[in-house]
């Protein structure tokens, strides 16, 4: 049987509103699928936001990034990207170059050891995606896909 968030979470009095409960159903189902997807990545010596940046970087060619735009275009918020950057600097997955025009601007690109790490986990990511959500068909997918893109841009 499936159990509901109040029992989960073994609640025993109702939510204050349809709001909270929608709000905390979020909440518990992201935390749910993201520990799991850490708890993949972690043979492979890696986080799940190493993962999105190295996902990033493949995305963005042999141009690269600055620091900014791919801190913009992480999922997670990442308050201290530098200090990310050189954890995967020294672990050999990213390089930075300073520009010779723009001595401040730095771009950051996926190594050879980080393309392969990225490639060798797009099946393994893929087999965990259909994991957590393969129990949903197509229409379900795309309606949760309409509804959470509704929830952050509201407008």
């Amino acid at each position: 049987m499936t159990q509901d968030l109040k029992q989960e979470i073994h609640q025993k009095k109702p939510f204050k509103s349809l709001y909270q409960e929608a709000q905390l159903n979020i909440v518990r189902t992201s935390n749910m699928l993201g520990d799991s997807f850490e708890q993949m990545l972690k043979p492979y010596g890696i986080t799940g936001t190493q993962y999105n940046v190295l996902r990033i970087l493949r995305g963005a060619g042999p141009e690269g990034l600055c620091r900014n735009e791919v801190r913009a275009r992480l999922l997670n918020r990442m308050p201290d990207a530098t200090r990310l950057l050189d954890r995967m600097e020294e672990g050999g997955l990213v390089t930075r170059a300073r520009s010779g025009e723009d001595r401040r601007l730095v771009t950051t690109r996926i190594t050879k050891k980080g393309m392969h790490l990225v490639d060798s986990l797009d099946q393994v990511v893929d087999k965990k995606h259909r994991q957590q959500l393969g129990h949903l068909n197509e229409q379900q997918l795309r309606t949760l896909i309409k509804l959470l893109t509704q929830i952050r841009n509201p407008d």
